[in-house]
Formats: C-alpha cells, sequence, structure tokens
C-alpha cells in the first residue's frame, strides 16, 4: 500500500496537471529524469514488476540486428523459447525497464530523416514493460491507461487508442477482445479506431512470435477531427505507447499458429512522452535536448535555436541543431557500450552518424574543429545518472570523436579536389558520374546529401535515382540476413520447445561434458550412454527416422558440447545399441532451451527410446579445450601489459586457432605482444592447475579482479581460475594477480599441455578495438620454424642482391622472385613479429631492386635511344616500333628521343611476347593545344580495343592487335591531321 501511494503522490505531485478543457496549465514541470523513474516506480513497485537495466546497443550474439532497435532485443531468447533455464532470465514473468535504442542502420533507419523534422532520432530510449506468461491485454491495458492517465495525468480526450481491425486475407479476424476491454476502461468509441495488418499488428521478423497491438496516441492541439488524423503522419498527433500481445508464432510457411505461453511487449519512447509532459510540440524542446542546444549555441556562435523546419529554414541552421543534439547522444552512447567507427556493419553506421554530425558542424554552424567532442559532458549530465557506463572513461569518448572528426575533415578536402577534378573533365551538358558520387559516399564517408549540395552549389546535375539505387543496394547488404538464414540446419523453435514440455521430454543433461580426467599424461573422457527421447526432421518433431537421412536428436543426457560461450560444438559418432558396426556421425550440435540438438547423419533407421552411446571425437574437443584455456591466459596477459581497462570484446575458440577481439586507447606494439606472448608461456611453463566451480551469480561480485559481467549468465554459474582454487578467490579480499572468468567452456586440467602459444595475427578491426589470432601446441612449433625458414630466403635473397645484378633480365626476374616471397610472407602461419620484420626487410629489398632496375632501364634505354635517334634525327613526327617488355621502359625512350627532338610529337609502340601492344607518347608543350597526349594515346589504343591515360603532354596505353603496321599509320595519320 505504500509503494501504491509513492508512485501515486510521485505522479500527482510532480506530473502535469491539466485543466478540465484539455489546456497545460502546470504546478511544475516535471524533468526527463523524473518522468522515466516514476514510469519504472509504478511498475517495480506498484505492479510488483522486476526492473532490468538497459541492455548495451550491441546485440549480445544476435547476428539478425546490427544494433539494439527495440526494448525486446534483450528478451528475445524468452520469447523464442531457447533461454537457458538455469538463466535468471528463464525466471522473469513481468519485467520493467529503460533501454538504450539505435534506429540508424539495416530495417529501421532514422537517420537521414534526422533534423528535418521535430521528432526523429538515431538515438531514443524505450520505455517498456513485459509479461511472459503471466498478464495479458486487460492488465496491460489498465496499467498502461491507469498510468497515463492518473499518474501522468494526461487527460483522456488527448489520447486515442487503435486496435487490430482484422486481415480477411490472412483469416485474422478483428481483436474484439482488445477494443472490449478498451471500452471498458472508459475509451469513448469515438476516440477506439481499427486498423490493418501495417499499423496494428507486429511481427519479430519473417519467422517467430507476433500478434496483434494496440497503440495510444497523443493529440498535442489538432482538436476536432483528431480521429481522422491517426496515423496518418500528422505531426501533431503522435504514437506514444505499443502495447503488443504476442500470441502467434509465424512458421516458415507463412502460417500462424498460437504460441504455448502468451506474452506483453510494450514500448513507449521516453523522449514523445517527455514532450506531452512537458508540453512541447517537439522532442527538441524538452530537457533532454535543451542542455544541447544551448551548449551549440555558445560554443558555434550560430543565431539561437528557433525550432525552425523546411522552408522556414531556408540556412538549415535549425536543421544542423536538431543534427547535432541527435548525433552527439547516439555517439555517446555507441561509444561508451564499446561500439566504434569503422568499415563494416553496425561501425559504418556509426561513422556515418559521426561524419554527418560532422558536416553540419562545419559546414552549416561553422563550428570550430573539436567541438562536437565538446558537447559529450553535455550529454552526461543528461543521462549519465540513468546510464552509469557513460561516465566511465568519457575521454575515450571525446577523444575517438576527435579522432574521426580530423579524418572526415581531411576527406572533405580530398573530396572537393576530386569533384572539381571531376567537374573540369565533363562537358556542360553531362551530368555528374554518379560512380564518383557513391565512391566519395562509400570511400571518403561523405555524406549523401553532401554531394548533392556542393553539385547544386555549383549549377550541376546528378542523376539522384541511380545513386538512390546504390544506396538502397547498400542498405540491403548491410541488413543482417533474416533470422531463418542465420540458424543452423536443426534448430528447435518455440512451438518445438512447447510440445517438448508438454509431453514430458525432460531437458538434457549435459552435465557430462565437463567430466574427463588426466591419466597418465592424457585425457580421458567419461564414456556416456543415453536414451533417444526426441527426433527433429524436417522442420518438425517425429517418433522414426528412416535411412540415410540428417536429422535432430535429443538424448536424455550427452557429453558433448553445444556451440556456446565462443567456443565451437564437440564433433563424433553415436552407436545404436546392439548395432557396434554402424556409426552415426555428429555434425552440429547446438542448445536452446535446455535441450541438447545433435545433427546427426542417420545411416538406418533411428527411433525415439533407441539406447545409444556416444562417442566424442576426443582430439577435436582436446584441441578445442587447449584453444579455450589459452584465450583465458591470453586475456589475462593483454590485462596486466595493456591495464585493466583492456576488456575482451568477443572471442572465437575451434580446433585450429583462437581468435580474441579486445578494446584497445592506443595501437599496441610489437614489444607489447612479445610481453603478452611471455606471460602466457610462463604460466604454461609452470603447469598451473586450472580450477572450476560452479557458484551462485549474487556470490561471484565477490570476486576480485573479475570483469564486469554484462552478459546473461545460468545461475549457478561455472567459475574458471587458474592457479588459484574457486573457493579462495569467493573469501578473499585481495586481488589474485590470475585469470578468473565466467565461462561455460571446457578447459584443460592444468596449463602445461598448451605447450606453447604464439600471436600469428594483430590487426585493428575499427578505432579502439583490436583483433588477435593466436595457435598452440605443435602448430605453434611449426610457425616459428617456418619463419626461421623464410627468413633464411630473404637472407638469400639479399646476398643476391648485395653482389649486384650484372643485367636487367636479372634484375627483373629477382624482383619478381622478391614480389613471390612477399605474398608467401604474407599469407604464411608464422609469429606476427616476424612476419612484420620479414615484409619490413622485404619492402626495403623491393625498392633496391626497382632502383636498380630503372637504372639498368635508363642505360638501357639511352643506348637503344642512340641508335634509334640516328635514323630519326630530321623527323617533325616520330611514330615507330620499338621492341621492349616494359612500358616503363617504353616511356623512358620516349622521354630520351623528346630531350634530343622536343620540337617533335614522339609515339613509340611495342609488341609484348603475350601479345598485348604497349603505347606511350609526348607531345611538345607549344603543340598541345592542337595535339593532346592523352587524346592521341586513347584513339590509338582504342582502336585495339584497350585504354589509356595521362596529360596533354605525355600519356601511355595499352591494347591488342594482330596488324601492328595498321596502328602505326592510324597513328601518323591522326597526329598530322591534328598538327
Amino acid at each position: 500500500m505504500a509503494a501504491v501511494q509513492l508512485v501515486s503522490a510521485l505522479g500527482r505531485r510532480a506530473m502535469c496537471r491539466w485543466t478540465a478543457a484539455g489546456d497545460r496549465a502546470r504546478e511544475r514541470v516535471p524533468s526527463a529524469g523524473h518522468i522515466r523513474q516514476s514510469f519504472v516506480c509504478y511498475f517495480r513497485d506498484k505492479q510488483r514488476h522486476r526492473e532490468v537495466r538497459s541492455a548495451p546497443v550491441i546485440p549480445r550474439g544476435d547476428p539478425s540486428l546490427l544494433l539494439v532497435n527495440a526494448g525486446m532485443n534483450q528478451f528475445k531468447p524468452i520469447l523464442l523459447g531457447t533461454v537457458d533455464p538455469r538463466s535468471p532470465m528463464a525466471q522473469y514473468q513481468r519485467v520493467v525497464n529503460s533501454q538504450k535504442c539505435v534506429r540508424a542502420g539495416g530495417k529501421h533507419n532514422d537517420l537521414e530523416d534526422v533534423g528535418r523534422d521535430l521528432y526523429h532520432h538515431t538515438f531514443f530510449e524505450m520505455l517498456g514493460n513485459w509479461s511472459f506468461g503471466d498478464y495479458f491485454k486487460e492488465e496491460a491495458c489498465r496499467m498502461a491507461w491507469e498510468l497515463l492517465t492518473e499518474v501522468y495525468d494526461i487527460p483522456q480526450d488527448r489520447l486515442y487508442v487503435t486496435f487490430f481491425g482484422g486481415d480477411p486475407a490472412l483469416g485474422l479476424t478483428a481483436d474484439e477482445e482488445t477494443k472490449e476491454i478498451w471500452l471498458s476502461i472508459g475509451v469513448h468509441p469515438h476516440h477506439l479506431l481499427p486498423f490493418g495488418l501495417a499499423h496494428n499488428f507486429w511481427e519479430m521478423g519473417e519467422m517467430g512470435p507476433c500478434g496483434p497491438c494496440t497503440e495510444i496516441h497523443y493529440d498535442h492541439g489538432v482538436g476536432k477531427g483528431a480521429a481522422a488524423q491517426v496515423n496518418t503522419g500528422n505531426p501533431q498527433l503522435v504514437e506514444i505507447w505499443n502495447l503488443v500481445f504476442m500470441q502467434y508464432s509465424r512458421e516458415a510457411d507463412g502460417s500462424l499458429h498460437c504460441l504455448p505461453q502468451r506474452s506483453v511487449d510494450t514500448g513507449m519512447g521516453l523522449e514523445r512522452l517527455v514532450a506531452v509532459l512537458q508540453g512541447k510540440e517537439s522532442n527538441y524542446d524538452t530537457d533532454l535536448f535543451t542542455p544541447i542546444l544551448d551548449a551549440i549555441h555558445r560554443g558555434s556562435k550560430a543565431p539561437p535555436y528557433r525550432g525552425l523546419v523546411g522552408d522556414m529554414d531556408p540556412d538549415m541552421i535549425d536543421r544542423a541543431y536538431r543534427v547535432l543534439a541527435d548525433h552527439i547522444r547516439a555517439l555517446t552512447i555507441c561509444i561508451a557500450d564499446g561500439l566504434y567507427p569503422g568499415m563494416t556493419g553496425a561501425a559504418l553506421v556509426l561513422r556515418r552518424i559521426l561524419r554527418r554530425a560532422v558536416r553540419y558542424s562545419v559546414e552549416v554552424l561553422q563550428a570550430p574543429p573539436g567541438f562536437l567532442a565538446g558537447l559529450v559532458p553535455t550529454v552526461l549530465e543528461i543521462l549519465g545518472d540513468a546510464y552509469p557506463e557513460l561516465k566511465q572513461d568519457p575521454c575515450q569518448i571525446m577523444d575517438t570523436i576527435n579522432e574521426n572528426e580530423a579524418a572526415f575533415l581531411s576527406s572533405l578536402h580530398r573530396g572537393r579536389r576530386v569533384i572539381d577534378r571531376t567537374l573540369q573533365k565533363m562537358d556542360n551538358s553531362q551530368s555528374f558520374p554518379v560512380d564518383v558520387a557513391w565512391s566519395l559516399h562509400r570511400n571518403l564517408g561523405f555524406p549523401l546529401d553532401l554531394v548533392s549540395l556542393m553539385l547544386e552549389e555549383k549549377a550541376v546535375i546528378m542523376d539522384t535515382e541511380a545513386l538512390g539505387q546504390l544506396a538502397k543496394e547498400e542498405a540491403e547488404r548491410l541488413r543482417p540476413l533474416p533470422q531463418s538464414d542465420l540458424q543452423p540446419d536443426r534448430v528447435l523453435c518455440i512451438q518445438d520447445i512447447s510440445e517438448l514440455q508438454r509431453t514430458g521430454v525432460p531437458r538434457t543433461d549435459d552435465s557430462a561434458k565437463y567430466i574427463y580426467k588426466l591419466q597418465d599424461g592424457k585425457y580421458v573422457l567419461s564414456p556416456c550412454q543415453a536414451t533417444v527421447v526426441a527426433l527433429y526432421d524436417n522442420n518438425s518433431l517425429v517418433k522414426e527416422v528412416g535411412q540415410s537421412q540428417t536429422c535432430g536428436v535429443i538424448l536424455d543426457q550427452t557429453n558433448f558440447y553445444s556451440e556456446q560461450g565462443g567456443q565451437t560444438h564437440d564433433l563424433g559418432y553415436f552407436v545404436r545399441e546392439g548395432h557396434q558396426d554402424v556409426l552415426l556421425p555428429v555434425v552440429n550440435v547446438q542448445a536452446a532451451g535446455g535441450f541438447v540438438i545433435h545433427t546427426v547423419s542417420v545411416p538406418e533407421s533411428l527411433h525415439v527410446g533407441d539406447r545409444i552411446d556416444l562417442f566424442v571425437n576426443e582430439a577435436h574437443r582436446l584441441a578445442c579445450m587447449v584453444k579455450h584455456t589459452a584465450t583465458h591466459l591470453l586475456n589475462y596477459a593483454l590485462r596486466c601489459v595493456l591495464g585493466d581497462h583492456t576488456e575482451q570484446r568477443g572471442s572465437h575458440i575451434t580446433a585450429d586457432r583462437l581468435r580474441f577481439d579486445y578494446n584497445i586507447r592506443t595501437p599496441v606494439t610489437g614489444q607489447q605482444l612479445e610481453t603478452v606472448e611471455e606471460i602466457v608461456r610462463d604460466v604454461i611453463c609452470r603447469d598451473e592447475h586450472v580450477y572450476t566451480a560452479d557458484v551462485p551469480l549474487n556470490q561471484v561480485n565477490c570476486i576480485r579482479g573479475l570483469r564486469s559481467i554484462d552478459e546473461v549468465y545460468p545461475d549457478p554459474v561455472r567459475v574458471v581460475s587458474v592457479g588459484v582454487p574457486v573457493e579462495q578467490l569467493l573469501h578473499s579480499s585481495d586481488k589474485q594477480h590470475t585469470s578468473v572468468e565466467l565461462c561455460c567452456g571446457t578447459h584443460l586440467l592444468r596449463t602445461g599441455m598448451i605447450q606453447d602459444l604464439v600471436i600469428v595475427s594483430e590487426r585493428q578491426l575499427g578505432k579502439g578495438i583490436s583483433r588477435i589470432l593466436a595457435i598452440t601446441g605443435e602448430e605453434a612449433k611449426e610457425a616459428r620454424e617456418l619463419g626461421r625458414i623464410l627468413a633464411e630466403e630473404v637472407d638469400s635473397l639479399s646476398l643476391r642482391l648485395d653482389n649486384g645484378m650484372k643485367s636487367l633480365v636479372d634484375s627483373q626476374r629477382l624482383s619478381k622472385e622478391i614480389g613471390q616471397l612477399t605474398d608467401v610472407v604474407d599469407g604464411a602461419v608464422i609469429l606476427h613479429r616476424d612476419r612484420r620484420q620479414l615484409q619490413e626487410r622485404l619492402r626495403a629489398l623491393h625498392r633496391t631492386a626497382n632502383t636498380a632496375i630503372r637504372k639498368l632501364e635508363s642505360r638501357e634505354a639511352a643506348e637503344k635511344v642512340q641508335v634509334f635517334l640516328e635514323s630519326h634525327l630530321h623527323q617533325t613526327l616520330i611514330v615507330d616500333f620499338f621492341p621492349v617488355q616494359s612500358i616503363s621502359i617504353l616511356m623512358k625512350m620516349v622521354n630520351k628521343i623528346s630531350e634530343k627532338m622536343p620540337r617533335s610529337p614522339v609515339m613509340l609502340l611495342s609488341q609484348l611476347d603475350s601479345g598485348k601492344i604497349l603505347c606511350a607518347c609526348q607531345v611538345p608543350k607549344d603543340l598541345v593545344s592542337s595535339l593532346s597526349a592523352s587524346d592521341w594515346a586513347l584513339a590509338v589504343c582504342g582502336r585495339m580495343g584497350g585504354n589509356a591515360g595521362g596529360s596533354d603532354v605525355v600519356a601511355k596505353g595499352m591494347g591488342s592487335s594482330s596488324n601492328l603496321e595498321e596502328i602505326i599509320k592510324l597513328a601518323t595519320e591522326y597526329a598530322r591531321n591534328k598538327m
């Protein structure tokens, strides 16, 4: 009762009070922070919901998303039925939170609309409450109405409610149940409106949970006739809350089946709600944005923000204000969550957000460099209390923005030069090449509207439809694959899991995957026998599978490891009891909803109830165990060398190698990587014990030095510690200098089995994120040996080069060998530092060899030119054949001849052994007005089906022809006609 009174008091004292006429006469304007907290308090304290913190905007293990774009994303495992039953998430029934969301890429992309109007955003906060198998339509509607009209005191006559009006084509009737609920609550019939599939039926994706939804819209001032304006795009009549009733599952064939467990998923944009409660028609006029707008005005010296749009804002000053205010929020949130601007996926989306912000800051507001990053502290003041992770490293956020801004400003300068050069080559009647515009966008990061604006300023047209098509194709390429395309062959859907539960099939006991021991220096996995409890074939559960089929097999217990925690799945085979000579290969193992499904090739029939013996491929498992334990040591060593701020950003462990992604502040040096390897090898040499223990989730925070938990773990959670027993860690107040992590993977019992570890690759994936590839054991020793052999090969080439090359042919052959060895070194599995050193040596050798080649070419060209000139000394035009095998030699000869005969145009042609014909020419400067070298070469090479390029003075090209005399005649006639 006290909680109810508290929430009621929060609403009535702090929320807006409205007059009977609906005018906004407020005793006090509530802050955005207070509005957010009141939402959470209402559901947590009065409606008994569990408060769950916002997930990062980088999706957790969900390749179907670029960025988190809705509050339900982190709860998808519950909705899909794949949640680990040991996870705290599996116990969720009523949940409330405020989720950080970004809609700027993929299916939901608002980026180009931001700034043009008063309500679009890239980053926004989604307030939401959920029911997973608890309450449904009536309770959800009543809670929403009570919160809006009683806690927030929004007048009922300003609210319009929509519901699903049915879809005859899909056989879906109108949601009369929801309609009657709203009427019983007191919604006026004229404020209750039916809409079709597009507006009031929500779907997670092409497949999966879906259902009708009911939306609540707010009238900012339309008044009479507002009902007819709902869902028409009128900015004064906005949707503020969407209540989704997930009661169906869409199957692969498009059909809908009722879900075994119905859920409620609601979402209300905080920005729109705050605008309502603060009496503003624009989100940008609320206290979520006004401090940023004020900071922009102070820092840029631009005119004050007026809230103008479209033709009322001809200089786009107000648009620029909105772009910066929105984009700096998105940048701050994303970088704080570990996403940095890059060239692919979500990183590319963030790069475009940043560059669009810089473009408006510099080009429109005329703000100085570094101004954008200076807005970060204001964002922290607004959002830092709600999302404390923003305050952990603000300098890193600002440095990232500044570095990327400087890079883009440099690109802007290069881009202007590209546009100017392109325009110089164009005729007045030509349209600007779309491929050049797209290259500016894709490679230099130019916002498309900036390219259009720069061309518009120069009165140049461009095919915007073709450019739009390229942008559309790029968006499709960026868009994550549909969920159906990402799932492995055998995955249980929510209907299957429900059927398994309904028929009493027990969840798979996979604890045997952790049962193994060291015996005489070898790892021995415990034997396992199990019973087939379910078979999965052709997307459905069956009782029997015929011969020569691949199917999914669920057992009552298994010792196979299912893919999770970055570690690949086990391989192996089954043997049916009584059929010892028939092997059933296991090619994939996945887990969903507590069931482990093995993808098995069945040479003979298999039935539910069959008893089978399980045989894990021990060599494959042991290799994965080695790599996984080595990954933990690598993580520990990196933190020792680079600092405790170093955080893992991803990993993948296979039998062949390990991949480890981590955040960095500055590029990692070769010396630092060597130190990392030394620390790992030291732990390996000490042959430390590897301890594991299952610990209640609420106790793991007692472990000093354990990295922050930002993932969903089972409860209890498995703790893996090297050298120190887990029990000791739990009761020690001192930080232990050892590797300790939460991990569900399989690990060695002692570190000595790793034998060795070498880093074979280290590269930056984007700003602030680096990736290491490493190998262990015998592969590591082989990498060291291969590096030694390649070093000897480089020594041999260096010695030959030092001895000097007597002929051009020998020099060219050596240069080719250097290039071939460079390719071998680039692709070889050798130590990362060895590769760097060898690449540096090979580059130096290549430079030396090329210098020698150029000297020999010049000497050879001079000798040949002397002979050539004796027969062409007094000619006013020289077009001839000259046998060489290099365009560079041919060009040198043209230059030498032109030096001796400065008033004569010169073109030389040479036929290669391959049949191709080289062409090089030079024209005296006083003749270029009538005879251009580039045009001359292009005319000749074009006749040969080739191409050419250059300047008015010198040019070169290539083509193909069987009649060299005809080409010489053509070249001569062309030049004489122009002269």
